[in-house]
């Protein structure tokens, strides 16, 4: 069986919005982690919104989500660097290289690898102002390296009067917080100008998304430097349907008419680049190459798969983690759901991945209830979602319907709750196709069981390993007590906090949501665990899961801990111990 990694955890961040914070003068390396961090949290935080602008070159709705993938493998290596300026820059340079995701996302790990560039240079202290203006020079002008074809309108326009103007307030003398705030307020002034720049974004209605998700890193700055609060996503609907439909068909010398987004990293010999970007000048579009040292993370728009990879080949290059998108399924997945969004009665229970679904052996069909929970399912393979939980239990007419959306003959359900196992089991009987539960009863439960699905594999072997994976984790989870009751543990009164293990029950009991989790993670987790997986709900707080962190670092240092986001209702925080 394929064992696979989870993705990386969503970070615990105590943001600081505390106007009483001193305003940083230098840039140290805590300070650096902490804006790369924050920056993630943020981009999390806004990446539905930013997906929602994203009409250059393709309305597929993924700047967003390539731009925060890219940082978690950005925050994932810089956890396991030393706390060293130096190692940290190092870090922030290869996993952005390493991980870079899309159009966005390679462009944005560029413009990270030409700040840390020369942050890297800089005394143990870190830079101050003049240094860090520098920096941002230096992003831009990587930015604009890495592009064949720079365009004006998209984030190299943002980040290149962003910096400008972090340039001139260093000049003028200004601190720290100035060449931030100068960036950031003329980068905002650059990003409302982008619709009269490029037409398409005017067309559409929206500003570029690549320079919106930019400018968060700016307020990431801001934040850690001087507290000052990051800005709210935006909920907006983005752009109709029917917009999104002619943009798509707009037709002229565009790159919007390349059907295939090929990505790949390549070794190949620094002084052979340049032919190499001159080649794909031949096949396609939106080219962005970036790296050095004879390694390049490579991204192209193009409709001759072959010939992209050929022109790597012919000069003697090696392409590997090769990755083909078709962009024009990725289109019309975004139409098809953001007509579902608007739709009346548009809440429907059952959620698929895509258009176009890459057909496979076995697929999974999982019930959950939280947006950051059905995006770790997306990443695990996961082909459909059934909106469900604790209180809202799908029926078997809702899984079959999912069922009938996944491009397979075998299926496995996950139910993820004691009580969706006995409809799931039911579905089988009912489906022309074979259906496998492998009853979950947490969330934490599937994705461990997740972690070793193979979808080439049948169904009874995937059933097999899934079900064993899942029964080597460890549950619990904490909610409020709607009613008074009595526990082992001591009174429950309304209103308390309390943390519950299947087949045991009530096990803690707070007045206080970190003292029962806290409480929680003291009955589940021995000196032998390993892996401690906390999933942030709707009601969790950075604070109480920076404590809880913090708790398991000091009681049990050999276990590993990670964070995901959840975003589930009614309960803070999913626990699993493997």
């Amino acid at each position: 069986m394929i064992r696979r990694s989870l993705p990386v955890a969503v970070s615990w961040h105590p943001g600081r919005y505390d106007s009483s914070v001193p305003v940083m003068e230098r840039l140290g390396v805590d300070a650096l982690r902490e804006v790369i961090t924050t920056y993630r949290n943020a981009m999390k935080a806004h990446q539905s919104g930013i997906n929602r602008l994203n009409v250059y070159p393709v309305p597929d709705g993924d700047t967003g989500t390539n731009m925060a993938r890219t940082l978690d493998a950005v925050v994932a290596e810089v956890d396991q660097a030393p706390p060293e300026l130096s190692a940290t820059c190092q870090a922030i340079a290869h996993g952005s290289l390493m991980g870079a995701r899309g159009n966005s996302g390679v462009i944005l790990s560029q413009i990270l690898r030409g700040f840390v560039g020369v942050v890297e240079r800089v005394g143990a202290d870190g830079p101050g102002p003049a240094r860090v203006a520098e920096a941002l020079e230096a992003a831009s002008a990587a930015a604009y390296q890495a592009v064949l074809k720079p365009i004006v309108g998209t984030i190299l326009t943002v980040t290149r009067v962003a910096s400008a103007a972090g340039r001139r307030a260093a000049d003028a003398g200004g601190k720290l917080v100035d060449v931030l705030s100068a960036a950031r307020d003329a980068g905002r002034q650059a990003l409302a100008d982008t619709p009269n720049q490029l037409p398409v974004l005017k067309d559409a209605g929206v500003v570029d998304a690549g320079g919106a998700g930019f400018l968060l890193l700016l307020d990431a700055a801001l934040n850690v430097v001087a507290g000052e609060p990051l800005p709210e996503p935006d909920d907006g609907p983005g752009p109709s349907p029917e917009v999104l439909e002619t943009l798509v068909h707009r037709g002229g010398d565009d790159v919007s008419e390349l059907r295939y987004e090929v990505m790949y990293l390549l070794e190949l010999d620094d002084g052979r680049i340049g032919q190499f970007k001159q080649r794909w000048g031949d096949v396609g579009g939106s080219i962005v190459v970036v790296g050095g040292d004879g390694l390049w993370n490579c991204h192209i728009h193009t409709n001759d798969i072959g010939a992209a990879v050929e022109a790597a080949l012919d000069l003697d290059g090696r392409p590997s983690r090769i990755r083909v998108t078709d962009l024009f399924d990725e289109a019309e997945a975004e139409h098809a759901a953001r007509e579902a969004a608007l739709a009346p009665g548009a809440a429907t229970a059952v959620h698929t991945a895509a258009v176009g679904l890459p057909e496979v052996t076995t697929a999974v069909v999982a019930i959950c209830s939280g947006d950051g929970l059905a995006e770790l399912f997306w990443q695990l393979g996961v082909q459909a979602i059934v909106t469900g939980g604790q209180t809202m239990n799908p029926s078997t007419a809702e899984l079959l319907e999912a069922i009938g959306h996944v491009n397979a003959e075998q299926v496995i359900v996950l139910p993820n709750n004691k009580n969706i196992i006995p409809v799931a089991e039911q579905v089988d009987a009912l489906s022309d196709r074979t259906v496998r539960v492998v009853p979950t009863r947490s969330m934490p439960e599937a994705l461990a069981a997740l972690v070793v699905y193979d979808p080439v594999a049948d169904a009874d072997a995937n059933a097999a390993e899934m079900t064993q994976a899942a029964g080597e984790v460890a549950t619990g989870e904490v909610t409020r007590a709607v009613r008074a009751t009595q526990s082992p543990h001591g009174a429950v009164m309304v209103g308390d906090w309390i943390g519950l293990v299947g087949g045991e029950g009530i096990v803690a009991v707070s007045g206080t949501l970190r003292g029962a989790t806290e409480a929680l993670l003291e009955h589940l987790v021995g000196d032998s665990s390993e892996i401690v997986t906390l999933i942030e709900g709707t009601d969790a707080s950075s604070e109480t899961t920076a404590a809880l962190v913090d708790w398991v670092r000091r009681r049990r240092p050999d276990a590993q801990v990670e964070v995901h986001h959840g975003g589930q209702p009614l309960y803070p925080y999913l626990i699993g111990v493997e």
